[in-house]
This record gives structure tokens, C-alpha cells and sequence, in this order.
């Protein structure tokens, strides 16, 4: 579904350009000096960032980096951090398969793919974000026991996913195939409170780096 256009974008971009990051090269490798964090931590496919906000308050020590391409979505996002005064999160209008231009090698110590486009056709494949291709990028970056923390409703991309992790060298954890089966557990994103209010189940995995 793509995201309706949102009324006076740009104004409200400009309102929220504190915590949006528009040249993120130039950070590469020094993130987390840069704005005085001992943690880094990426969401790949913010969206609206209900996710995005709730984890960064509730992990003020760690910075937390949310990319986004749709700027229609980010937005919301953006303006849900500044109500909730937060100073650890940035935001990236970008694509994520530019994470190697973004960090670097051991820079960052864990990913959350929320929700993640499916992109059931085998013909696209590789633009799934669990894809040995992305894969390989998020080895790059990711620091020794860093992990990639996976949520989606959607059972054909979790079997996908839980094999490829497997044959990129990830070690798998918490493999659920019904997360908030016995009441909810952890920070729901917009999908996910839909979704657990219509009884859908939610798969869920932490893949961790050898």
C-alpha cells in the first residue's frame, strides 16, 4: 500500500531537521563519539516509528538510527520523537541497502527489521531485507556478537528468513512463531498492535553474528 502524501511536508521536515540526519556519511565510524552514545542500535523500515520512539526512550543510553525511504512515513516518526523530547534517536531518509555507506565494519550492535516488505515474488528475492545479500552487509557493520532482531506477519518471509540466516553464519535465538501468544510482549509497532488486535500471529527471531 503506498503511504498517502502528507500536507506541508517540507515545513514540517524543517521543523524536526534536529534529528534528521541528511549527510550520514559523514558520521561513518564515529556515531557513537559524535553524539556521545556507547551504544549504536538500527531499525531498517521505520515507517510511522512508533517502534523507532518507544525503544529509544526506553534505552537512553544507547543512540538509536531509524532509516526510512518514505519520507511521507518519516515524518510521523520524526514528529512523534520531538513530542516526546528524545535526544539518542536520529533519522535517515535512505535505502537500506546503503548501510555499508552509512557505518562502519563493527560500528553498530544490533538491527530491528520490523515488518519488513515480503516481496513475494522470487523474482525479487534479493530485495527482501533478510536476503543473504543484505546479509552480508549487516556483517559488515555489525560489531562480534552483534544480532539482527526480525518481526513480520508473514509466514513465507520467516521461513525464508530463518534459512538464510542460517546459511549467512548467523546463530538463531527466541524463534517464535506466535510472540505475544500469551499476552503482549515487548514494543508493538502501528502494523503490530493492528495486527495482534485481529488475532494474527507474529513471527518473530534474533539472529546473532558468529
Amino acid at each position: 500500500m503506498r503511504m498517502r502524501k502528507k500536507p506541508n511536508l517540507p515545513a514540517r521536515m524543517e521543523r524536526c531537521a534536529h534529528l534528521l540526519v541528511a549527510s550520514p556519511q559523514e558520521f561513518r565510524g564515529r556515531w557513537r563519539d559524535a553524539f556521545g552514545y556507547c551504544e549504536l542500535l538500527l531499525e531498517l523500515g521505520c515507517g510511522k516509528g512508533r517502534f523507532t520512539v518507544e525503544t529509544a526512550a526506553a534505552q537512553p543510553d544507547s543512540l538509536f538510527v531509524a532509516v526510512e525511504k518514505s519520507a511521507d512515513a518519516m515524518i510521523i516518526a520524526l514528529e512523534r520523537a520531538v513530542a516526546g523530547r528524545l535526544e539518542n534517536v536520529r533519522f535517515l531518509n535512505a535505502y537500506a541497502d546503503n548501510v555499508c555507506d552509512f557505518f562502519a565494519p563493527g560500528e553498530v550492535s544490533g538491527i530491528y527489521l520490523n515488518f519488513c516488505d515480503p516481496w513475494p515474488s522470487n523474482r525479487h528475492i534479493k530485495r527482501r531485507l533478510t536476503s543473504r545479500l543484505f546479509l552480508e552487509q549487516y556483517r559488515q557493520v555489525l560489531c562480534p556478537g552483534g544480532d539482527v532482531r526480525l518481526k513480520t506477519d508473514n509466514v513465507q518471509l520467516f521461513a525464508f528468513s530463518l534459512r538464510e540466516f542460517e546459511l549467512g553464519g548467523f546463530i538463531l535465538h527466541d524463534v517464535t512463531r506466535d510472540l505475544h501468544a500469551d499476552g503482549p510482549v515487548g514494543v508493538m509497532t502501528d502494523y503490530e498492535l493492528k495486527f495482534f488486535s485481529q488475532g494474527t500471529p507474529i513471527f518473530s527471531c534474533r539472529a546473532v553474528m558468529e
